[in-house]
């Protein structure tokens, strides 16, 4: 039998039969009372009175209909709901039914967000990111702050595909999205497409693009960006790479930067899982080092950096540098560049540094980098120094990195989790990944991170090489100069006029961190 004949019946039987009850001894004591010989006055009196217990049996009847029919209600949720809704209520359920519920994970916590914030719409922002992971997880921050400051309304970031990776990877793909615009929605409002009518006018072509300057302060914005944004109801910015300043921005918009790369960005579930794998293997054998090694072909062919490459790899970075346009530099003097600094460190030049720095050659090693250049030739040096290499792949199943497979994007991401959690973290070239993640472990309570002087030494070692300087010379000289380049607490270098020579904001966003001389 169902729940609602179940109900039904249990209405009508307990409806009728209290009404029964209450009418039958009413009926009684009137004829009673007409037997006894009272007087009409109390035959009416007692009459009244019958009447009102009729009255109170009366709702005390439709108050057990009531009760009846809530119980039967609850029973025919919990066949929907169960153990969460009725779990005090053990016979409602049988006794597989609660262990089954007992073998559950517990509910995560429901998640509070952040009152909308109500302000009028000037328009819509479009975005397209350029560079790798990390270029464009900057440049999401900056057009976050940018568009809450001009109040417009942002559309999910587009992602770079065009790029040398060709990842084909979507914001969605590598960002948890709804995290993104629900945590974000008390700054600024964020969809993940344009209303139809407007995305029509896209489609026609009926918008108005341009890459913004590079490193423009706030006031650019406003007074650029903004009227064509009013003008033409939907502005695409079609460039993104450090197109906001470094510094003598407002506090907020400094730290809704922050933010925006410490909390709203947050990777998918599947890429935060599986990042907590690699670290929880790694912890398991005690602690380890991360080496972004960033030797790969790309690398060097637009930094234009041969050294240690043969004539033919020398040839073929060339050739990759001219096929590429949006790299600017074509002719470079690899030497020259070495010496100035500007080159990432070859696995034989780390392998040296870290020893001279005193790193036990036990210690795990895990390289956060692509494919390096020249593959197992060029790291054996590194391998004979520090045997306990490991990366992504050989530390987890092909399965597990299958659909990650030509998404360069979201492999990254992993290397950006695993490089957060590290002990030491060691960048050999100053790119876009080795500054934000300096940052964010900055933010995370000063993580040690070792910057190396490159300019320095690229001579060290040479001189080393050719037997001017001995080992323990070459070591303690290694040691001295970066006794204090590990991100510790300490206040951007800047430099007017010259934004790429300062420090970059995402390397240390000290607005947004405790520092040593400042009270809690």
């Amino acid at each position: 039998m169902s729940h609602e004949t179940i109900s039904n019946t249990l209405k009508i039987l307990n409806f009728n039969h209290i009404f029964l009850l209450g009418y039958l001894m009413c009926r009684v004591e009137e004829l009673e009372w007409e037997m006894g010989a009272k007087s009409r006055v109390e035959k009416l009196k007692n009459v009244m009175v019958c009447r009102s217990r009729m009255k109170v049996w009366m709702m005390r009847g439709m108050t057990s209909v009531l009760v009846w029919t809530c119980v039967v209600q609850l029973m025919a949720l919990e066949e929907t709901w169960g153990p969460r809704l009725l779990k005090g209520w053990p016979s409602c359920f049988s006794h597989s039914d609660l262990s089954s519920s007992l073998q559950l994970s517990p509910a995560p916590p429901k998640l509070v967000l952040p009152p909308k914030r109500v302000y009028k719409n000037n328009g819509y922002l479009m975005i397209s990111c350029n560079g790798g992971l990390n270029q464009m997880r900057a440049a999401i921050c900056d057009m976050v702050a940018i568009a809450r400051f001009l109040n417009v309304t942002l559309i999910v970031p587009e992602l770079d595909k065009a790029s040398f990776w060709a990842d084909p990877s979507e914001f969605q793909d590598i960002f948890d999205i709804d995290h993104f615009i629900a945590s974000l929605r008390d700054e600024v409002r964020i969809l993940k497409e344009l209303p139809p009518r407007l995305k029509t006018r896209v489609e026609l072509g009926m918008f108005y693009s341009l890459p913004p300057v590079s490193w423009s302060n706030i006031s650019y914005y406003l007074h650029q960006i903004l009227p064509l944004v009013q003008k033409h109801k939907v502005v695409h910015l079609n460039k993104t790479d450090a197109r906001l300043a470094n510094n003598g921005l407002p506090l907020e918009i400094q730290k809704l930067r922050c933010r925006v790369n410490f909390n709203a960005l947050r990777f998918t579930s599947q890429i935060e899982e599986l990042g907590r794998r690699v670290v929880r293997i790694l912890r398991e054998k005690g602690p380890f080092l991360v080496l972004h090694l960033r030797y790969e072909m790309d690398m060097l062919a637009f930094s234009g950096c041969t050294h240690g490459c043969n004539d033919k790899e020398a040839e073929e970075l060339t050739r990759m540098r001219y096929a590429y346009p949006w790299w600017k530099e074509k002719i470079i003097d690899s030497k020259v560049k070495r010496r100035e600094g500007l080159c990432p460190l070859t696995p034989e030049e780390t392998g040296l540094i870290l020893s001279a720095l005193g790193i036990d050659r036990n210690v795990q090693i895990y390289i956060a980098a692509g494919q390096i250049y020249g593959g197992e030739r060029r790291m054996a040096t590194l391998a004979t120094a520090f045997p306990n290499l490991v990366r992504k792949e050989t530390l987890l199943e092909p399965s597990d990195l299958r659909f990650f497979q030509n998404h360069t994007s979201q492999m990254a991401a992993l290397d950006y989790l695993v490089s957060l959690e590290s002990d030491i973290f060691v960048p050999t070239y100053d790119g876009n990944m080795a500054k934000v993640v300096e940052g964010h472990r900055r933010f995370l309570g000063f993580k040690k991170t070792i910057q190396l002087d490159r300019r320095l030494l690229v001579n060290l070692v040479d001189e080393y090489k050719n037997g001017s300087l001995s080992w323990d010379e070459f070591s303690s000289t290694v040691k001295e100069a970066h006794a204090y380049r590990v991100g510790s607490p300490s206040r951007r270098v800047v430099i007017p006029d010259r934004p790429k020579e300062e420090d970059y904001f995402y390397s240390n966003p000290h607005e947004c961190l405790q520092l040593l001389d400042e009270p809690l």
